[in-house]
């Protein structure tokens, strides 16, 4: 007959294995530091973090975010940066109000259709030239899309007269950030679909795969066949195309349109990658972990926003947050 003892001891070896690769598993961390940082608001600001106008503010802002997120993962994942999003999101916003504003000191006035698939063709035309210098041109991509950020910012400022603030949008444009399906947020509903296929882009395709050779080791992935300057032009264009997306949603949420109003997209979108345990490095992360890295994101800027903290205290402690983030990525990576 078979020791009981034995038999329990296994039993009980294999349950804590599983428990330990449980715990030790990236998402399990950053999930117990989300929970952890919603308990904490929700003790500091009185139980005001859970209204239900508050929870759906943190969603519609971090929608905006995440959607710049899952561009700037692809970008990240193939060992590159992209620090042009901020600027192609405003660039993006300014010109598509500029166009479909219906104040006589803008003459175009254009459908909202039309105006929005401008929108995210400039978008996907900016992150494409982006692609194209760093993959075409070797030029390094700190350098292209900080030029292409400067572009942006002066573009905006040119297609909104000199840096007016634009209005008088068509009441249909606002479907795209104030609209809802069965309740829930159209920005969130885009968001949540942009996930969904990165998820499946990433994981489910020779195209994702191909992602994570280049950012693994780019001489690697040559000698394996894959195309590596295709692979970082697309990158780049994916990012272009969620900063448009993003610059359309920020648009149709205030329904108004300046050079500040997605100023510092970037670095939010760099942080929740971050943050989210996407490699600095390239190779490693998930659509999952970006998904984690903007929810704390978000959690610490709304919970700061309750408390009142200064502007300035918030960049502190934002900044605080990203660079235990690398510091974090840099020792693993050790």
């Amino acid at each position: 007959m078979p020791d009981n003892r034995q038999t329990e001891k296994s039993f009980g070896s294999v349950l804590k294995e599983n428990w330990l690769k449980v715990v030790r598993n990236e998402h399990f961390a950053l999930g117990a530091i989300l929970a952890g940082l919603i308990a904490v608001m929700i003790v500091r600001t009185g139980g005001a973090f859970l209204i239900a106008t508050n929870i759906r503010s943190l969603l519609l802002r971090s929608s905006i975010r995440g959607i710049a997120a899952v561009g700037q993962a692809f970008v990240m994942l193939s060992a590159g940066i992209d620090l042009s999003v901020g600027g192609v999101a405003i660039l993006v916003s300014c010109l598509g109000a500029s166009l479909m504003s219906e104040s006589p000191r803008y003459a175009a006035h254009l459908p909202v259709a039309l105006g929005v698939l401008i929108m995210v063709l400039v978008g996907i035309g900016l992150g494409a030239s982006n692609g194209v210098m760093v993959s075409r041109f070797r030029m390094s991509p700190l350098i292209v899309t900080l030029a292409m950020w400067q572009i942006g910012i002066g573009g905006a400022f040119q297609v909104t007269k000199e840096g007016e603030t634009v209005r008088y949008l068509p009441e249909t444009l606002a479907f795209f950030g104030k609209g809802s399906i069965g309740g829930v947020p159209v920005p969130v509903i885009i968001f949540v679909v942009m996930l969904v296929v990165g998820y499946l882009v990433l994981n489910h395709t020779s195209f994702g795969r191909s992602i994570y050779a280049v950012g693994g080791s780019e001489v690697t992935a040559m000698l394996s066949g894959i195309k590596v300057r295709n692979i970082r032009l697309l990158v780049y264009t994916i990012c272009g195309l969620c900063a448009g997306i993003a610059g359309v949603i920020q648009l149709s949420r205030i329904m108004a349109a300046n050079t500040m109003v997605l100023y510092g997209l970037e670095i939010d979108s760099i942080a929740a990658v971050v943050i989210g345990g996407v490699s600095l490095f390239g190779g490693r992360g998930s659509i999952i972990g970006v998904l984690l890295g903007v929810l704390i994101l978000g959690v610490v800027g709304n919970g700061m926003n309750l408390l009142g903290l200064t502007i300035y205290t918030q960049w502190m402690v934002r900044g605080g947050v990203i660079l235990i983030a690398v510091v974090i990525d840099s020792l693993r990576r050790r």
